[in-house]
């Protein structure tokens, strides 16, 4: 089998999410957005198939690097492939992105999937069918009963635990919130949301790298007495000193890299240095499915667990394949926003979950979704 072809279609469609000046996604009146599919083709007629904004796979990156490294190639060296596409990236002065890197390594999954007809967790490993989820919130707001003050995320947080969420991640304000980015009111939430949903519902909170050292020191302590289970992303993460800082003086787990760059490598340095307890990666930011998968064995090897950061049929995979990871992260949720509608280019959300609070791993072959390519052929707005 070979690989005859590889296209990108442009097309829109409508959404409530609008992103602010820092490109936080809050809640808005509908807009019409944009998304691209990446197809690849090959000559026994299996097809592969990957989501990505159209920023990411521009025809630059599509002409340059994926036709150059896929076209004529078999799509089960997905390994082989993978590190053909690397090569790219120091040649390309990182125009080749990972989270390109992962698009196109997405699709290889994708159509190893649908060939086979297995979904792609299974093809990974398999480890399990169902795993709990840990609503995560959008980022605060000054919308008027939205996510303005302590006391709607504690509101908030007793209709997720209502909807049947036994965890909650938090993300709190960050610019351009008037007030942000504020310890205080990062505490003062914290604490309104253990009160209102008890003991019991295990809590994070996702600092979004806004802190110096003091600041994540004086939350994490805070954090400690209320019981939260991780502390995520209050710093820089270029600064890997800074995190293996803050682990030595807390006894609450932190959690990290998520947005690092560096792959497995990178990861791998930060267990080294005790620099995080619980170690993150998502597929997009590690540049795939394979190389999050390695971060997930390298954590097991030490002993640690490895959450994955985001939501999605490729990060989904990854968590059915392991052993090491507690929760899927489900969201980004807000009171306005209906998660249970799936974008109209998808029949179905990928990542459905029951009354107890449990989401199940997609029956359908590759990547799971079902996507409704007659929506995507009405609305197409190019082909490249």
């Amino acid at each position: 089998m070979k690989i005859t072809s590889v296209d990108v279609t442009v097309f829109s469609y409508a959404t409530h999410r609008v992103a602010d000046s820092a490109g936080h996604s809050h809640p808005g009146a509908e807009t019409q957005a944009k998304m691209a599919l990446l197809t690849l083709d090959t000559d026994q007629g299996a097809q592969g198939y990957a989501f990505a904004p159209p920023e990411v796979i521009r025809p630059y990156i599509v002409s340059a690097y994926f036709r150059k490294v896929l076209l004529g190639q078999d799509p089960f060296d997905r390994e082989r492939l993978w590190h053909d596409l690397v090569h790219w990236q120091r040649g390309s002065a990182n125009q080749l992105t990972d989270r390109a890197l992962a698009v196109a390594e997405q699709a290889l999954w994708d159509l190893f999937g649908r060939q086979v007809n297995q979904p792609v967790y299974k093809l990974l490993g398999g480890f399990r069918d169902r795993i709990p989820a840990y609503a995560s919130t959008m980022c605060g707001d000054e919308l008027t009963g939205g996510l303005s003050t302590p006391e709607d995320y504690a509101q908030f947080a007793e209709r997720l635990v209502a909807r049947g969420y036994r965890a909650i991640k938090l993300h709190t304000w960050m610019p351009p919130v008037s007030f942000a980015p504020s310890p205080v009111m990062d505490v003062r939430a914290c604490a309104a949301v253990r009160e209102a949903v008890g003991p019991d519902i295990a809590l994070m909170l996702d600092g979004y790298h806004w802190y110096s050292r003091s600041d994540a020191l004086f939350i994490g302590r805070k954090l400690q007495k209320l019981g939260f289970t991780w502390f995520e992303e209050p710093m820089e993460e270029q600064s890997m000193a800074s995190y293996a800082w803050l682990a030595q003086n807390l006894d609450i787990d932190v959690i990290g890299p998520e947005s690092l760059s560096g792959k497995h490598h990178s990861r791998a340095d930060w267990v080294k240095a005790g620099a995080c307890d619980i170690l993150r990666a998502g597929v997009a930011g590690v540049g795939g499915i394979g190389p999050c998968l390695k971060v997930a064995h390298l954590a097991e090897s030490f002993g640690m667990d490895c959450e994955i950061h985001g939501n999605g049929a490729p990060n989904l995979a990854v968590v059915g394949a392991i052993r090491n990871c507690r929760w899927y992260e489900r969201g980004l949720l807000h009171p306005f926003l209906d998660y249970e509608q799936p974008p109209a280019y998808l029949k179905s959300i990928v990542d459905p979950m029951d009354e107890q609070g449990w989401v199940h791993l997609p029956t359908l072959p590759g990547l799971g979704e079902d996507i409704d390519f007659g929506y995507i052929a009405a609305h197409t707005l190019s082909r490249e």
